[in-house]
């Protein structure tokens, strides 16, 4: 019994030493082995390195700007005095219950101000700690200087506001005194002196119809560089000129002293009503919130941005994710001969997957911290492209650090798993079986495996190409950029069969061209599939991401531009200054003579709840509002069905024609909005247009908009003249004299567009999506080449050994570098192709189109990006080619 006790420990103790002995074994020989081939293999992992710091700094990039613009607030600029603001909710919710599934809330933000009604401006004055409650309203205004109602020479537009709204920056009087009549206003400093408004001297202000002439009582100053100038009524004058009495945009609170923020939140909250019409919540926004009540719409472009940059930060990922294992699978199976060697005198699976797991490591933890690093000044160089003033992206201390250990850890995580998948082939080899695979030549095909997953990628690539077609609107989006990942995928899955078929195609001509070099060049090739669709797989993800990215806008834009050309019968157009032109303008354009038509645009937006595939959705569509009985000289939407001189009165509608095919609409149905402060409304149906693209999807009277916009003033004035523009556009000046700002002009496609060609956040987005991610994937290509080159250095000695000239060896190259770029070209093209055409003909209509200099400036920057990562370290850098014949 003692001695089984005393010893039973000693034999578990000698096994576990044993075992910790093998351990060690197996961690000094891995070590070993894996310092000897990063030294041995330097060239080969140097292109690994390359490849996967820029991936980390792409992935730490796009986190910081997702991070940056999660965090952002509009500013608080009106309302730096005030303790709180009380305003409704600006989103609106549609909410449904798909088909075997809980009920879902779709959410978007309203574009137009949702207003408060009057009497909770009491209601909040008696909440307790509060000190003063301020009705804030505010009015566009146009200001110019000058007496007796003339325009002076110099205008500028203003934010008109009450005198009692001034405590909400705050203003404060350095000359003259507060507004007491309707006829006085205090101007602010910076105004002042643009203007020339002393105390005493007259401005011309247009608000809601033609210029009037007002005394300035008083000049006043917040203190604070970059403020927006203000003009100040007094109360009385301001609710008139606002033309909404019953209700306000926002409420100020001023709180007792002592007062803090949770507590002034919750008496506030308790003593306002919880909704207003409908379902819109009435917020008290404290902090840094305040400036939602200011910029209406900037939480709605982030809701818009938040997405998109969400779309294409995966983009991203599924890019880099590819490129790493790319470069990582070809690094690996280009030492398939040494590792089968080791494995055959000697060197067990497990030291074999250790060293391998061990040299990614260092390679990709070395480059995960350098692209941590990267990834800030890119990640600021993205930030610097999005931020606009009504949402400027914030920065906090931490980010930075977050973004880049994001990056670098996800491309750590990624590395070392795929490098035991590539090497998990020679790994399980008997050490027999491995010296034959040793000497063995490339394997010509792909896995089974690996090729039935590239066929059915390919298969759902193309069939949600075809779905994309019969679908409409984002779900077509959806399906064509679903579409381009999976074809991308399936040709990095199938590069060798890709590779044999261009062979069979293009390895005759190079034959013939190249005559010594085009035999070599072609029979490398052909004996190295495997090889030959590693280099082709990185130009066919740079080419189809950057042609789908450039083509599908211009596409759009180019239907665009076309419909509106064709829809514009106008020859002259009025504008007037920011604030845009009072409905009383276009009246008098009408009255001038050789006018035979004019016709205010009044531009806004509307929601539309649908169902998208059983889902709730919320979509929000510019709109334009017109004067029926004007339109057919100015404006031609093309109309397919019924009559636009019934779009009168406000409950009427037109369509377009394919927006009201999705909904199952017809002239003389009803269909439900949401215009853009929120008001349900129900519309019946009067015509049905086709330049949709060009005019937008709903076309409403200018009437049915007026009340449910922040300013009812048009932006601009279509004219139709008798006597030809010369003759008329002198009377329409004359007519429009009276006005501040006024300019006649001809008449543009761009007067009519519904959007602007392009807008500052698709210039980012192109920058970004193009400029960024396309730059790094012809980096891949390049270090993808240069890997592959590099791991060549035996062949090319051989070449050299048994007679091969410098100069056959480097046309060799260049031959097989035009095959490569020259396929990469052509599947990319075509892998772009597919889902564009699906995306082109189901929401305009037509071919798919990428300007000419476009795709040759592409075609340029891949052929000298494949040159440099082939030419460089197979010549200028490889002393294997320059070497001599030894």
């Amino acid at each position: 019994m003692s001695t089984d006790t005393s010893t039973a420990p000693d034999t578990g103790t000698d096994a576990r030493r044993s075992r910790g002995d093998v351990r060690s074994g197996v961690r000094r020989a891995s070590a070993f082995l894996a310092r000897r081939s990063l030294k041995a293999h330097r060239r080969a992992w140097a292109a690994v390195f390359a490849a996967t710091t820029a991936a980390a700094a792409l992935i730490g990039a796009f986190a910081f700007v997702l991070g940056s613009l999660l965090l952002a607030q509009p500013p608080v600029e009106r309302h730096a005095g005030a303790d709180a603001v009380v305003a409704a909710d600006q989103q609106v919710t549609y909410t449904a219950k798909p088909w075997g599934s809980k009920p879902r809330t779709a959410r978007t933000y309203l574009p137009e101000r949702v207003r408060l009604d009057r009497s909770a401006v009491a209601k909040a004055a008696a909440a307790d700690g509060v000190a003063k409650a301020v009705a804030d309203d505010s009015v566009p205004v146009a200001v110019s200087g000058g007496t007796g109602g003339e325009p002076g020479n110099s205008t500028t537009s203003a934010v008109g506001r009450s005198w009692d709204s001034a405590v909400l920056t705050p203003y404060r009087l350095t000359a003259g005194h507060a507004p007491r009549t309707s006829t006085e206003v205090v101007v602010d400093r910076g105004l002042a002196a643009a203007v020339g408004g002393a105390p005493g001297s007259h401005v011309t202000l247009q608000v809601d119809g033609t210029p009037r002439p007002y005394t300035v009582s008083g000049v006043a100053d917040t203190g604070r560089r970059g403020a927006a100038p203000a003009v100040f009524f007094t109360e009385r004058r301001l609710t008139a000129l606002a033309g909404h009495p019953g209700t306000v945009d926002a409420i100020g609170i001023v709180a007792e002293k002592g007062v803090p923020a949770d507590a002034l939140r919750t008496s506030l909250d308790a003593a306002l009503p919880d909704h207003v019409r409908g379902d819109h919540e009435v917020l008290v926004l404290t902090g840094t919130e305040r400036g939602q009540a200011e910029h209406i719409d900037a939480l709605g472009t982030r809701g818009d941005l938040l997405p998109l940059l969400a779309s294409v930060a995966a983009t991203v990922l599924m890019v880099a994710l590819l490129v790493i294992a790319t470069a990582l699978s070809q690094a690996v199976h280009q030492r398939s001969g040494e590792l089968a060697l080791l494995r055959a005198v000697g060197a067990t699976p497990r030291q074999l997957r250790s060293a391998v797991g061990r040299e990614v490591s260092r390679v990709a933890g070395a480059a995960a911290v350098l692209g941590a690093i990267g990834s800030v000044p890119l990640g600021l160089l993205m930030r610097s492209l999005l931020t606009t003033d009504p949402l400027p992206l914030p920065v906090p201390v931490w980010l930075p650090f977050a973004a880049g250990a994001i990056g670098g850890l996800l491309v750590a995580l990624a590395a070392r798993p795929v490098s035991m998948l590539a090497a998990r082939s020679i790994t399980r080899l008997r050490p027999a079986a491995a010296l034959g695979a040793a000497r063995a030549p490339e394997p010509g095909e792909p896995g089974r495996l690996r090729t039935l997953c590239g066929a059915v990628l390919a298969l759902a690539g193309v069939g949600s190409a075809g779905a994309a077609t019969a679908q409409g609107g984002q779900a077509a989006a959806v399906a064509a950029s679903g579409a381009a990942t999976s074809l991308i995928i399936a040709v990095a899955l199938l590069g060798p069969w890709i590779a044999r078929i261009a062979m069979r195609v293009l390895g005759a001509p190079i034959r013939r061209a190249g005559r010594i070099s085009g035999f070599l060049a072609a029979r490398s090739a052909a004996a190295h599939h495997r090889r030959l669709g590693a280099a082709i797989t990185p130009i066919v993800l740079v080419v189809a991401f950057v042609c789908v990215q450039l083509a599908a806008g211009s596409t759009l834009e180019r239907a665009a531009d076309r419909q509106a050309v064709a829809a514009l019968r106008a020859d002259l157009v009025a504008t007037g200054p920011a604030a845009g032109l009072p409905a009383d303008a276009a009246q008098a354009v009408r009255e001038a003579p050789g006018v035979e038509a004019a016709t205010g645009v009044l531009r806004s937006g509307v929601v539309l709840a649908h169902r998208e595939m059983g889902d709730p959705k919320l979509d929000r569509f510019p709109v334009l509002g017109v004067t029926a009985d004007q339109l057919s000289g100015t404006l031609d939407p093309h109309v397919t069905a019924g009559d636009l001189t019934d779009l009168t009165g406000r409950g009427t509608v037109a369509v377009g024609k394919d927006r009201a095919a999705d909904l199952g609409l017809g002239t003389g149905d009803t269909v439900e909005l949401r215009l853009g402060d929120g008001t349900e409304v129900r519309l019946r149906v009067v015509a049905l247009y086709e330049r949709s693209l060009g005019l937008g999807e709903f076309m409403l009277p200018r009437e049915a908009l007026a009340r449910h916009v922040s300013a009812p003033n048009d932006q601009r004035i279509l004219i139709r003249s008798a006597k030809g523009g010369a003759a008329s556009a002198s009377a329409v000046r004359h007519a429009l004299a009276p006005y501040t700002g006024v300019r006649v002009r001809l008449a543009t496609a761009d007067d009519v567009r519904i959007a602007p060609p392009t807008s500052d956040t698709d210039n980012a987005m192109i920058i970004i999506g193009v400029g960024v991610i396309g730059g790094f994937a012809l980096l891949a290509v390049i270090s993808t080449l240069s890997l592959i080159t590099v791991g060549r250095r035996p062949e090319f000695h051989l070449l050299r050994m048994v007679g091969a000239g410098r100069r056959q060896v480097r046309r060799m190259l260049v031959l097989e570098t035009g095959l490569v770029a020259l396929t990469g070209l052509a599947i990319g093209t075509l892998v772009a192709a597919i889902p564009l055409v699906a995306f082109a003909v189901s929401t305009a209509g037509t071919t798919p189109y990428l300007p000419p200099e476009r795709y040759g400036v592409l075609v340029l920057a891949v052929t000298l990006a494949a040159g440099a990562g082939t030419m460089w370290p197979g010549s200028s850098g490889g002393r294997f080619v320059r070497g001599r014949r030894d």
